[in-house]
């Protein structure tokens, strides 16, 4: 069997984790967007403040910080930031043809330990909460990424 193939499960175990992850960093662009749209506000760029269909009734105070918006954007910086890795790093270890309990366990806990970083700091959880999630998936990700190089190291 072709292990790029649909028809691997442990492949198809990666496709599921990788779409889920990308969707989810993608959804945050939406979201940010959504958030703008609500307070009228959170704009970054001095072009946000032309008149437009969409922005009928600029206000320079719409280039202010805003809470609800800078929040969602720190979480994606969060995602920019480790899922990336996650994509590369779950794509070498499957290709090492572990046990496919195992390659569920970790790349589903992964998606699992964003997912619930992201709840986290959506509700504005304390650092210890968010840090805990985000360490469970920054275990995770050491190990998918240590398993292939000591295999491709011959141990």
């Amino acid at each position: 069997m072709d292990k790029l193939s649909l028809q691997n499960p442990l492949f198809a175990t990666y496709v599921v984790a990788a779409s889920l992850m990308i969707l989810k960093v993608v959804a945050m662009s939406w979201l940010t967007v959504v958030r703008m749209m609500q307070v009228n506000g959170g704009f970054r760029s001095p072009e946000d403040l032309r008149k437009t269909p969409l922005n009928p009734s600029p206000d320079p105070k719409q280039l202010e910080r805003n809470e609800a918006v800078d929040r969602i954007r720190r979480i994606q910086l969060n995602d920019l930031e480790n899922v990336p890795f996650f994509l590369i790093a779950s794509f070498l270890y499957i290709l090492t043809e572990p046990s496919l309990i195992a390659a569920r366990l970790l790349l589903y806990g992964y998606v699992a330990s964003r997912l619930a970083h992201f709840a986290a700091y959506f509700t504005a959880q304390t650092h210890d909460v968010r840090a805990t999630l985000w360490t469970i998936g920054s275990l995770i990700l050491i190990y998918l990424t240590c398993w292939p190089l000591l295999v491709a190291l011959g141990f």
